[in-house]
């Protein structure tokens, strides 16, 4: 509750007393004119840095790896992008500091010591059957099939040519 607070009352407050503050510095044209070059050198920023961490994503999983660096890296440039794109002189640092690969790193070196240790992965009884056991109108567990994740599979209609697909290299059983 106290950052829900902080997020849509403070900030705002904050952003509107610095824009003031800056305008009555510089003047209003000059401060309206920043703020809109800002939005724009931020938005352009975001374009490139989502182009980069898309194609390190894409990279990731052509090598089949994890892509877990990658997600984090575009989430940060996600936010940071947001933040650079709302009218305010604050938000703007926080988003060109999750925007610049080094600040970025930072931020996801923080964002792991946050994380870590607060999220749990477990498995699910039945092979990922779910809790509520087989389907409707079957005569008990289905049995295991291979699937193909990436989405290329195609139905193909069982052989009894006496070669067990599943042991290397077809070896007849």
């Amino acid at each position: 509750m106290p950052f829900l607070i902080v997020l849509f009352i403070v900030i705002p407050i904050l952003e509107l007393y610095v824009i003031i503050q800056v305008g009555q510095w510089i003047g209003v044209w000059p401060t309206l004119a920043l703020l809109l070059a800002d939005a724009v050198l931020g938005s352009m920023l975001l374009k490139h840095q989502g182009r980069t961490a898309w194609r390190r994503f894409n990279e990731a999983l052509t090598a089949r790896r994890f892509p877990g660096t990658e997600v984090a890296d575009g989430v940060l440039i996600v936010i940071g992008g947001t933040l650079l794109l709302s009218p305010g002189f604050i938000t703007d640092v926080f988003g060109l500091f999750l925007l610049i690969p080094p600040t970025r790193a930072i931020a996801r070196r923080l964002l792991k010591r946050f994380t870590v240790g607060r999220f749990a992965v477990i498995g699910v009884p039945g092979g990922g059957r779910g809790p509520f056991g087989p389907p409707p109108g079957s005569a008990g567990p289905r049995p295991g099939r291979d699937y193909d994740f990436e989405g290329t599979a195609e139905e193909v209609p069982p052989q009894d040519d006496g070669v067990d697909p599943r042991l290397p290299g077809g070896d007849r059983g």
